[in-house]
């Protein structure tokens, strides 16, 4: 089986994608992975959807509304952060923006002066560092390989730090079996009381909702998209009745059945 997922090799994707298929490809771009999928090119993508510090990634909510595909399996990994340089002295930080984030106040205690670089992943910031011995990076400890120093272990501002990712196959592969759901709905208008009215289906049922994010649509100001996590299978009297109420409530928009799934918890 082949999958795509963030690269290059060495991110915390590649981790993620390496427990779904033996053969893995790479590419910078989320929206480029669902696309790939989508498009028949390969039979599995492997995209983060949440970090349990600085919450959902947005490119990934959007390239699901945007593009056909289903999502057959969660996978939950620990991220263990380490900074990796050549040397002790440095002048930049470079990781993904999310990784960053993620080290904050460890960066803001011990390295004030320091520059921070966004890049691409994680890998890209360690092969900024291999470069350039005034660059730092933040990443998997193991990233360092031999060639940088780990000047610091477990970074990360909260030792809980865990990613979420979404393991994504074309959408004759959706499953109805699974404890969990995702749905993304666009109701193609607005009032009072619309997003009451879309948890009130899941309450009445006893249905865990266990994430519920807004997107902008990009159609006008106002004007948003859905995400749903349901603690539930599509397979489900109760899951199926919910989702035919909020399809009427969307009559004048979409409902969209990412598929049900079960969730994988991965340590490195």
């Amino acid at each position: 089986m082949r999958a795509i997922t963030l690269g290059p090799a060495g991110t915390y994707s590649h981790r993620a994608a390496s427990a779904v298929a033996e053969d893995v490809s790479f590419t910078e771009s989320v929206t480029g992975i669902v696309e790939a999928v989508s498009g028949g090119r390969y039979q599995r993508g492997v995209v983060p959807i949440e970090n349990s510090i600085e919450g959902s990634v947005t490119e990934s909510l959007d390239a699901l509304a945007n593009h056909e595909v289903s999502v057959v399996q969660e996978i939950v990994t620990p991220i263990r952060h380490a900074l990796l340089a050549q040397r002790e002295s440095f002048d930049t930080v470079a990781s993904h923006a999310q990784a960053l984030a993620q080290c904050r106040s460890f960066l803001e205690r011990e390295y004030p002066d320091a520059s921070l670089e966004a890049v691409a992943s994680t890998a890209r910031g360690v092969e900024q560092a291999r470069e350039d011995p005034d660059v730092a990076a933040i990443g998997h400890p193991a990233n360092a390989d031999g060639e940088l120093l780990v000047l610091a272990e477990d970074i990360q501002d909260r030792t809980s730090n865990a990613t979420r990712f979404v393991v994504l196959a074309p959408v004759a592969e959706r499953s109805d079996a699974g404890g969990k759901t995702s749905l993304v709905v666009y109701p193609n208008t607005n009032y009072p009381g619309l997003l009451l009215e879309m948890l009130e289906p899941f309450a009445d049922r006893d249905i865990n909702l266990t994430r519920v994010e807004s997107r902008p649509s990009g159609e006008r100001l106002g004007d948003y998209v859905f995400h749903f996590d349901v603690a539930a299978g599509l397979y489900e009297p109760r899951t199926q009745e919910a989702i035919e109420v909020i399809e009427e409530i969307a009559s004048e928009g979409w409902v969209r059945r990412l598929g049900s799934y079960d969730t994988k918890h991965v340590v490195y």
